[in-house]
């Protein structure tokens, strides 16, 4: 039984931020002053199962560097922007190349720059530590704080609802 109170099995993509969704609120800097994140394996393993199974999934961030790219593509999310200071305008092109509604997608962000998104999609949910702002608008705060395991908790509920979840030999594997 999921605890999101909305009919889940009509979802098609879940969209994620990365800083304080994915990866922790915190990021720690390298000498070069590039960012280095940390994401959760469960969340990787989540997303990497929606791909496979046809569910469509997309990041929107703020942040830049190749380390994006390079942990997010393999894992088959083919939907990646960067750089996005007006996330609403990401979420627009990424219902125009997918032909998904707004109704019919999940957006979890956790801070003031994804309100306007979060205020378009059918879903909107955030990490128990989102900003009290974020709070106030989301249909679903998930028990689990950003960089813990989010989206590995929605999706696993998503996929759950639609009678998806570790149906095949394929879901033992990455």
């Amino acid at each position: 039984m999921s605890k999101i109170a909305q009919d889940l099995t009509r979802f098609k993509a879940a969209i994620f931020d990365i800083d304080g969704v994915l990866s922790h609120q915190t990021v720690n800097m390298d000498p070069a002053g590039r960012p280095i994140r940390t994401t959760n394996v469960r969340d990787g393993y989540a997303l990497a199962q929606c791909a496979k199974l046809g569910f469509t999934v997309g990041i929107i961030t703020g942040g830049k560097g190749d380390q994006i790219e390079l942990r997010f593509e393999p894992l088959g999310i083919k939907h990646l922007y960067l750089w996005a200071n007006d996330k609403l305008p990401c979420l627009r092109d990424f219902c125009a190349k997918t032909g998904i509604a707004p109704e019919d997608i999940i957006y979890c962000g956790d801070d003031i720059p994804d309100l306007p998104v979060m205020r378009e999609v059918g879903l909107a949910v955030c990490p128990s530590d989102a900003a009290p702002e974020v709070k106030e608008i989301a249909h679903y705060i998930s028990p689990v704080i950003g960089g813990e395991g989010v989206a590995r908790d929605i999706l696993e509920q998503v996929l759950k609802a639609q009678g998806k979840w570790i149906k095949s030999s394929e879901a033992y594997g990455w």
